[in-house]
């Protein structure tokens, strides 16, 4: 290891041959040679570093634009979409209250079928219990008289000759007819 130290030391102290040679001196030959190079680079780098600074510039414009027209459709388009939500909002309202008002009306309808129906079958319980009191009444008339007529009968029966009693059947028959079509 200490021969590979000892090459790299002694290439520092190469006898001059002639003109050409390195020069060791550190403080004396860097900023020397970098002038020369930044000068080198400045000369030839300007104009490269111009159109790569110019390329940038541009994409980042267009970048830019690019956002600025995507920011202004973006914004286009939400306030399409506001108008929009408010326009269903104000159609789902109207068909809110619209609704409300059908119900209320459907509502109202049914509570008056309802009602009329009601009235309709109280209508017919009333005629109904009108017919069967005026039956009723019309049976125990004819029991009640039919009941008198052969309590009459048994006492004529008893009271009369053979003679007399036909007699008053036929008249009893004949008023019985009499009532028979009334009645119908």
């Amino acid at each position: 290891m200490k021969n590979v130290i000892d090459s790299f030391v002694s290439l520092g102290h190469w006898p001059s041959a002639g003109s050409f040679g390195f020069n060791t001196d550190i403080l004396a030959t860097n900023p020397i040679n970098l002038s020369v190079v930044l000068g080198v680079l400045i000369y030839f780098g300007k104009g490269v570093l111009n159109d790569l600074l110019d390329n940038r510039k541009q994409r980042i414009l267009n970048t830019i634009q690019n956002s600025e027209e995507l920011r202004k459709g973006a914004i286009e388009q939400l306030e399409r979409a506001r108008a929009r939500l408010r326009k269903v909002e104000m159609e789902a309202d109207e068909y809110r209250m619209n609704g409300y008002s059908e119900i209320e009306r459907e509502k109202q309808n049914l509570i008056n079928a309802t009602s009329n129906s009601l009235e309709q079958l109280e209508n017919y319980k009333n005629e109904t219990l009108q017919f069967e009191q005026q039956r009723a009444i019309n049976q125990v008339r004819q029991r009640v008289f039919q009941q008198a007529l052969q309590g009459a009968l048994g006492t004529l029966n008893s009271c009369l000759n053979s003679e007399l009693h036909f007699r008053t059947i036929r008249a009893n028959i004949g008023i019985l007819g009499a009532m028979q079509e009334i009645t119908d």
